[in-house]
């Protein structure tokens, strides 16, 4: 059963922020929060971009051309590798299968 929204502190740059989250969803956001905590630092320490709005465009700008990238890829590779899993996963049911004949 879900239980209502509580209000989660996730620290972001030295700064506190309270987000208001469902209980099952915490782990999530605490997990999601350090993980832009950690890029914001590293493009802040490169000393290149100077302001924290600055620092926070230009993280979500790498973090959405991370996902459009992601987005992008080729699903007919990904159709081969998987057509190429299953048959090999054929290949070790027959063989499994061959050999348990020979066991009895």
């Amino acid at each position: 059963m879900s239980k209502g929204p509580n209000a989660v502190k996730v620290h972001i740059l030295d700064k506190e922020y309270l987000v208001s989250c469902p209980e099952e969803e915490k782990d999530a956001l605490l997990s999601s929060a350090k993980f832009l905590n950690d890029k914001m630092a590293d493009i802040r320490a490169s000393g290149k971009v100077v302001g924290i709005d600055r620092i926070a465009v230009m993280t979500a700008l790498n973090l959405a051309h991370n996902v459009l990238e992601a987005e992008s890829v080729d699903t007919t590779q990904l159709d081969a590798y998987g057509t190429r899993i299953r048959e090999l996963n054929n290949r070790i049911e027959t063989a499994l299968d061959k050999y348990k004949l020979e066991l009895n």
